[in-house]
């Protein structure tokens, strides 16, 4: 057993405490302020009575994780963090705020999405890696500060990612649209246009995840998110900005001009959604002849590896038959083979934290004292 192990065990009820507290108080700030701080597209989703729940959850599973670390005496001012906010999320309401009916506002931030599905996500990832996991990983990790940011800065301006994305797209789709094939594929049942879709899609991607693997002012951006040194479920969450808003729009074009149905298209944003967690997850099932036919967790894991001969295959993120057809396919048959050690060939090329990670590729400096090890 290596010292990621002990440390799970001493620090996890301290830290799910601190990280509870604080999305409490997120949730209630959620409350006071919904106009400016949740997101009308996902409010859709859920309604007031799940979100009271939910947040009533949260409250007594940080007050009580804290108080078993305090008397622990494990982590406690890390305990204390989450005892405190959960209070402090109390004392400003809790489950009892009350509003009025939510108004139109041309922009807002998506906080009740980073806090819904970071404590879905977690509650749901962070036993199967416990248990399923290949490597002994705790969530406690090197860099898991700077995903939980990524994750955060990528969830709560969705709406902003959104407006820029569709910003970029919609002109050039009304250009390009093909009225004779739009009705073709829309005359189609939606579950084969979903199955089209995610082929198209991740042809896009695939050749623009190979672009900037190959031209270097885009791998200065990519480098980012290979820089990871663990692979686990959040790990897929750093991104830099510039890439998110690139690929997205480079993604969402073809479905455009294609004329895909709404219905497919939302189909197919949820999948990318699950697929993308999925496929960095630290989970060491095997598939057997599954991963030949969708992208999983070792198949994807493989692409991230600090290995030469790997550094130039496995660039689709649904179905390895996108590879295959471009040539990069790459995977050991035997199915106990993992990657080693994940990362950039370089460590020194991209520097610790997301602030300097995002200012990376835009300075002349090419490499940086403090970097991801």
């Amino acid at each position: 057993m290596d010292a990621a192990a002990p440390r799970f065990r001493r620090s996890f009820f301290a830290y799910a405490s601190a990280l509870l507290g604080l999305l409490s108080v997120m949730g209630v700030a959620c409350f006071h302020y919904p106009e400016l701080l949740t997101s009308r597209e996902f409010r859709a989703v859920y309604d007031e009575g799940f979100a009271r729940n939910l947040l009533l959850v949260g409250l007594i599973a940080a007050f009580i994780l804290g108080t078993l670390a305090i008397l622990r005496d494990r982590n406690k001012r890390v305990a204390m963090i989450g005892v405190c906010s959960a209070t402090l999320a109390v004392l400003l309401g809790g489950t009892n705020v009350q509003f009025d009916a939510i108004g139109h506002t041309p922009y807002a931030l998506g906080l009740d999405w980073f806090v819904i599905s970071l404590f879905f996500s977690a509650l749901v990832f962070v036993p199967l890696e416990r248990y399923f996991g290949k490597r002994r990983v705790s969530p406690l990790r090197t860099g898991w500060r700077t995903d939980i940011a990524y994750f955060f800065m990528s969830h709560v301006l969705v709406q902003f990612i959104l407006i820029l994305v569709t910003a970029s797209t919609s002109t050039i789709a009304s250009i390009a649209a093909f009225p004779a094939l739009k009705d073709a594929i829309q005359s189609l049942p939606v579950w084969a246009q979903f199955l089209i879709a995610v082929f198209v899609a991740d042809l896009a991607q695939a050749l623009l995840h190979r672009a900037y693997h190959n031209i270097p002012w885009l791998w200065r951006f990519h480098a980012v998110h290979h820089s990871s040194r663990e692979m686990d479920w959040l790990a897929g969450s750093r991104i830099h900005f510039v890439e998110i808003v690139l690929t997205r729009s480079f993604v969402l074009l073809p479905l455009l001009v294609l004329g895909f149905s709404t219905p497919a298209v939302n189909a197919y944003v949820i999948l990318v959604g699950l697929q993308a967690v999925i496929a960095h997850a630290n989970i060491g099932v095997r598939f057997g002849w599954l991963e030949y036919l969708l992208v999983l967790p070792r198949y994807h894991h493989w692409h991230h590896a600090r290995q030469q001969d790997y550094i130039d295959v496995n660039y689709a993120i649904h179905l390895p038959l996108v590879d295959m057809l471009m040539g990069t396919f790459k995977l050991p048959r035997d199915q106990a083979a993992w990657p080693q050690e994940y990362g950039v060939m370089k460590l020194e090329t991209v520097p610790r934290g997301i602030l300097r990670q995002h200012l990376m590729p835009f300075r002349r400096r090419k490499t940086f004292d403090e970097f991801v090890d």
